[in-house]
């Protein structure tokens, strides 16, 4: 059976399209599952990583100076973690996906830049993506919702529901990268 490692993966909706194809998905998130403790498999056949934005998007810009050096660095750690596994595992495929902000400085230009509704999701929400994959091919929509992200109240949950993969890229991402 192929793996799927899904590092820092979330509610796992990234790897769903994998998960309900019959694929062995593992998702490999915090707390439960720091992925730069975590000694990954011999045998991997993809590898999605979306490690945590919080520090790395350009969202938060207004805040990077009063964070400081340390949550920088303590993001770039996960980011490198995610790297290592990718490097000792040799899958067939890999993505890294962010947000536009800080990444490109340290990982150069993405592979590919999207929106939501680039992939039919009705919102936007620039994302980068960066590794050694199949470009999915899109089929934009009318961002009707526009940039819903930036309108969502505070609450516990915010990060978390900023951070879920649209489901019309994960299906498309699925589908060009099986």
């Amino acid at each position: 059976m192929r793996i799927i490692l899904d590092l820092c993966g979330g509610t796992g909706a990234w790897s769903q399209p994998y998960l309900d194809a019959g694929y062995d998905v593992r998702v490999i998130t915090m707390p439960a599952y720091d992925v730069r403790l975590s000694i990954p498999p011999s045998e991997v056949h993809g590898i999605l990583a979306a490690p945590p934005c919080t520090h790395l998007a350009g969202s938060g810009a207004r805040w990077w100076q009063e964070k400081g050096e340390r949550a920088l660095l303590e993001s770039l750690s996960i980011v490198d973690a995610c790297l290592r596994v990718i490097i000792a595992t040799r899958p067939v495929f890999w993505c890294l996906e962010n947000p536009v902000g800080r990444l490109s400085r340290f990982l150069g230009e993405p592979v590919l830049r999207f929106n939501p509704c680039d992939y039919g999701d009705p919102y936007t929400k620039k994302t980068c993506l960066w590794g050694d994959f199949n470009i999915p091919p899109q089929k934009p929509i009318k961002p009707k919702q526009g940039s819903k992200m930036h309108r969502l109240p505070p609450s516990e949950d915010r990060r978390m529901f900023r951070s879920i993969t649209p489901p019309g890229f994960a299906k498309a991402f699925f589908k060009a990268n099986p």
